[in-house]
């Protein structure tokens, strides 16, 4: 992999990422921007014991914009983008319109291809194995930020969603705080440890591989499963068999191994209502150990993702009870989600 660094015209930096190391990165940003400034705060919520961020500059973030102004399709001629080169394999750059930075921690934009009508899922397994690359690297990176407590790398998928751009891309925090579910998994895995002396991420995984009612797909670096207590209609845990804390620990084996169980996980999504139910929206980040961890090899690296449609034609809408209370109701069974997976592998 190639890895090359450039400043965009307001500042911000731009990173490229190539599988060889003949491509042109020489390109120029020739857009008339002034200075990136952020507008963001965090404030603390004691009676919840968590953090709310405030970003009033993104009201005037790119919205829907037509395909031939899309910001992350490479520049050409004089539609200028975020994007100087006329073509890229995979591109990194610090968001336009952060929702912190700073000392406040990191924003970034990862566009996964250049083709703008793809998604992750029509990648290639070399396509795949780049963005992994890419989200190791910057994982890597951003841990040396002061500040940076935390890495979660993740991709909003569909205007369901609530993605603003079509273009295929997820997002990489670095937070400058433990966000709150990551704050409970380390607590109960602490907890746990502290009654049985075991870790509760081996025991769960190890729980429903034993099941086996509940699993989606298994090789034999990587095992996804639809978590027993799932809170969506259909979420999916991707766990490498061997524990590791982040994604800078995978070895040779399983990052070959994943982009073939990825993909593969994707396109049954995108199979599971149907051919004219269109792309399945969905959520997918990377859990990974905070820095500041007491004990980060405890903690067990993992991809969930999820979708908020529970059929062809109806959305999980969070209502009274997960809004106001954070108490989650499905309308799909955990094993009834799984065998639906199952039911739609490729051939």
């Amino acid at each position: 992999m190639r890895k090359t660094s450039t400043l965009l015209a307001d500042g911000r930096e731009l990173i490229y990422y190539d599988a060889a190391g003949d491509a042109d990165r020489s390109a120029v940003d020739r857009r008339p921007l002034p200075k990136t400034t952020s507008s963001s705060e965090i404030r603390y919520n004691a009676l919840l014991g968590e953090r709310v961020g405030y970003a009033a500059h993104r009201q005037s973030r790119t919205y829907h914009p037509p395909a031939d102004q899309c910001p992350l399709c490479p520049s050409a001629g004089e539609r200028l983008s975020e994007i100087p080169s006329d073509s890229y394999e995979v591109a990194v750059f610090e968001n336009r319109f952060p929702s912190f930075g700073g000392d406040q921690g990191r924003c970034e934009v990862v566009c996964f291809t250049s083709d703008h009508g793809a998604s992750f899922a029509d990648l290639t397994e070399e396509q795949a194995a780049l963005v992994l690359s890419a989200w190791t690297d910057r994982t890597d990176e951003l841990s040396r930020l002061p500040g940076v407590k935390q890495i979660y790398c993740f991709e909003n998928r569909g205007a369901e969603i609530g993605v603003t751009l079509a273009h295929p891309h997820g997002q990489i925090y670095g937070y400058p705080f433990v966000t709150p579910f990551t704050e409970r998994m380390t607590a109960a895995v602490a907890e746990h440890k502290r009654r049985t002396g075991g870790n509760l991420f081996d025991e769960q995984v190890a729980a429903e591989r034993a099941d086996g009612s509940r699993v989606v797909l298994q090789t034999p670096h990587w095992i996804a499963f639809v978590p027993h207590a799932a809170r969506w209609p259909y979420e999916v845990h991707l766990y490498p068999a061997r524990r590791v804390a982040d994604l800078r620990e995978l070895d040779d084996a399983e990052r070959a191994e994943f982009p073939g169980a990825y993909l593969e996980l994707l396109r049954r999504f995108d199979r599971l209502f149907g051919p004219d139910a269109g792309p399945t929206p969905y959520i997918s980040g990377w859990h990974q150990a905070p820095f500041e961890a007491p004990d980060r090899s405890d903690f067990a690296l993992h991809l969930e993702i999820f979708t908020i449609r529970r059929s062809a034609d109806k959305l999980k809408f969070l209502a009274g009870s997960e809004s106001g209370m954070g108490a989650f109701v499905s309308d799909v069974l955990p094993e009834a989600a799984a065998a639906r997976l199952r039911e739609v592998a490729s051939e």
